[in-house]
């Protein structure tokens, strides 16, 4: 499950959802918005920002936070929620690109979400699943 919510630093109203299948950001210099994805790292599943990271004149990573499906209790198995937060810096667009990594899928080994060499027989993997958002800052 893949979320898009924008919204704005704090003070400003609760963040707005859109839909996952119109991966288009539309902001304003200045308005933060987060991305946030499903994941369980139990199942080796993880998302990461990927290259070519986005334009910094144009949006720049403020960071990422993970928060369990369990609230605050660990549950082994447990999925969890990751949020990455970006901020609308200039006017513009740009690209943002996630990479989801499976246990069906290789990716590197420092976590990158870059694809690595496949695994000789007999193991079959697959690319990694990657998203990749337009934003457009005005």
């Amino acid at each position: 499950m893949l979320t898009l919510v924008a919204g704005c630093g704090s003070g400003e109203p609760a963040p707005v959802a859109h839909p996952t299948d119109e991966p288009r950001i539309t902001a304003k210099a200045g308005e933060r918005f987060t991305l946030t994805v499903h994941e369980n790292a139990s199942t080796r599943e993880h998302w990461y920002l990927s290259d070519p990271r986005p334009d910094a004149h144009v949006v720049r990573e403020r960071g990422q936070h993970g928060t369990s499906d369990s609230g605050d209790r660990h549950l082994d198995g447990g999925g969890s929620s990751l949020t990455f937060t970006f901020e609308a810096t200039g006017k513009g667009s740009t690209r943002i690109v996630l990479t989801h990594c499976t246990f069906a899928t290789t990716c590197d080994e420092d976590g990158g979400g870059t694809p690595a060499p496949a695994p000789t027989a007999p193991y079959r993997q697959s690319a990694p699943k990657r998203v990749t958002y337009t934003v457009t800052v005005r």
